[in-house]
């Protein structure tokens, strides 16, 4: 609401302000590997649940432990660095579920 904005600006350089405010935030976050790893890894998400619809004779329990502890890892990891990166935890935290 109001409270957000300075007085002094109008309407339209409000939402102007946003926007700009927008695209500089996606340019500094949104085009680092903090933002586009833990993107690329909500793939194995996806191929876990895929997997939910096949028989168990075709889905290896290996291959399943080795994603378990790989998910385990990178969790920390996601915690560990700085700045924390809660995209990559979250991602990790479902391959676990």
């Amino acid at each position: 609401g109001r409270a957000f904005f300075p007085p002094s600006m109008s309407g339209s350089n409000a939402v102007k302000t946003q926007l700009n405010n927008f695209i500089q935030y996606f340019k500094t976050y949104g085009m680092t590997t903090h933002f586009w790893g833990p993107i690329a890894n909500w793939g194995f998400v996806i191929a876990g649940l895929n997997d939910m619809t096949k028989s168990p004779e075709v889905i290896s329990a290996r291959m399943t432990g080795v994603l378990c502890v790989y998910s385990m890892l990178f969790m920390r990891f996601a915690y560990m660095v700085q700045p924390r990166n809660w995209l990559l935890f979250a991602c990790h935290f479902c391959n676990e579920g």
